[in-house]
């Protein structure tokens, strides 16, 4: 899937280290708008979502055929921590992180699972790694703090970094040795069975708490993918049969999930049967919203259909998506994070995100950041098909190439450039 560089442009990139060591100092321009750190997605805060957003970006970018910027890439390795586990954002990555308390692992598994995505950060992506498997809990899953109780969405993203991998989830345990758990012992622990509510049957907790679970629709799309062993990027196995999914077999309010292939059926039917009623959408679940639509968990709920090969019931959603009417658009504008949600819903059920709805996701979250190296074709399209001639020669190709060979010769000449802070990583 991954759009390799060309001998030569990796060959001047190295060249070009070695100088750079040499002659620049601790950080750089800006690559984009006034205030943003060379290489980050957006222009918002990154304080609480900066490695995250940049880890969509990537992955939506390498999903589609676009090379991400060696800036950007830069930005998300350096977020990284010594130990290899990733802060939601590190203004000064030269400070120490800490282990206890701001460190997640969220950020870290969507980090690995972008790194992977692109290429060339192995070292990277091993210490991230090594990071979750030193974290599990002893039954089996992920809190969002190292040692905090397992959740959903947290063990879900974890899964999906070790399929990013090519390591199988089901063959990791806790590094302590203890119990034996896999994460899908925790992430099957947190459905609701045939005990619950007739409307809440096969959907995901967030996590255990006292008394009984509570549905929660956003944890039911992250573990619905990842009961499928599958990460936010994916290829498809076998064909679409289109059938809805099947929801729990239950027989005088008993039984459950007997697999986690069984769990992720369970919990896209209760997806699609929520969906139905509210305009094939889901709702805002935060404490306090509004009724109101939830943009990206219906991307989220996208992604794990088609992650189970269901494109009818995964059509309806994105469909609704697609159309001026939600609103998508407008909450998508500007947005990395936004827009990668969108890009990769429209990725995993076969449609065209270069025209979403008449507009172009690729070319909107390519403007959100530094200039991509290189691009498929229809990649920098105008929205109207047409392809647009790129202004200057910072991107792949051969501008890209003499773009570098220039910046080599100003290095070897003594002239450092000041370095950007950089953020932290999620896959």
């Amino acid at each position: 899937m991954n759009i390799r560089r060309s001998v030569a442009a990796l060959s001047l990139c190295a060249a070009c280290a070695v100088l750079g060591a040499a002659a620049a100092p601790a950080a750089v321009a800006d690559d984009g708008p006034a205030g943003r750190a060379k290489g980050l997605y957006g222009a918002k805060d990154p304080k609480f979502d900066g490695v995250w957003r940049q880890s969509l970006a990537l992955l939506a970018q390498d999903a589609v055929g676009v090379t991400p910027a060696k800036s950007a890439i830069d930005w998300l390795a350096g977020q990284g921590c010594e130990d290899g586990g990733f802060a939601a954002y590190r203004a000064d990555p030269s400070t120490a992180c800490d282990p206890k308390k701001g460190e997640f692992t969220d950020a870290t598994a969507a980090a690995v699972q972008a790194l992977a995505a692109v290429g060339g950060r192995s070292g990277t992506v091993e210490k991230g790694i090594g990071w979750l498997k030193r974290h599990q809990n002893e039954d089996g899953g992920w809190g969002m703090n190292p040692g905090g109780p397992s959740d959903a969405n947290s063990t879900a993203a974890a899964i999906g970094a070790f399929a990013a991998t090519g390591q199988d989830p089901a063959k990791v345990t806790p590094a302590s040795g203890k119990g034996g758990k896999t994460p899908y012992d925790a992430l099957l622990g947190l459905q609701l069975d045939c005990s619950a509510k007739a409307e809440e049957r096969g959907a995901f907790a967030y996590t255990a708490a006292k008394g009984e679970p509570v549905a929660n629709e956003l944890a039911t799309a992250s573990a619905a993918l990842a009961a499928r062993g599958k990460g936010f990027v994916f290829e498809t196995v076998g064909k679409d049969s289109g059938a809805e999914p099947k929801p729990l077999r239950c027989a005088g309010g008993k039984g459950g999930a007997g697999s986690p292939e069984d769990a992720a059926e369970a919990a896209l039917a209760h997806l699609s049967r929520v969906m139905s009623d509210t305009d094939a959408h889901l709702k805002s679940a935060m404490p306090g919203a509004k009724d109101q639509p939830d943009f990206g968990g219906t991307a989220d709920a996208v992604v794990a259909l088609a992650a189970g090969e269901h494109s009818a019931a995964a059509g309806k959603p994105l469909q609704w998506l697609q159309s001026k009417d939600s609103g998508a658009a407008a909450w998508a504008k500007g947005d990395p994070g936004a827009l990668a949600k969108l890009i990769l819903a429209a990725h995993a059920a076969g449609a065209n995100p270069r025209d979403f709805g008449g507009a172009d996701l690729v070319r909107q979250l390519n403007a959100t950041g530094p200039r991509p190296e290189a691009a498929a074709p229809g990649a920098e399209s105008d929205g109207n098909g047409k392809s647009e001639e790129k202004k200057d020669d910072s991107g792949g190709g051969i501008g890209g190439v003499w773009w570098t060979v220039g910046v080599c010769a100003v290095a070897g000449m003594g002239i450092g450039f000041l370095l950007s802070g950089r953020k932290r990583r999620q896959l």
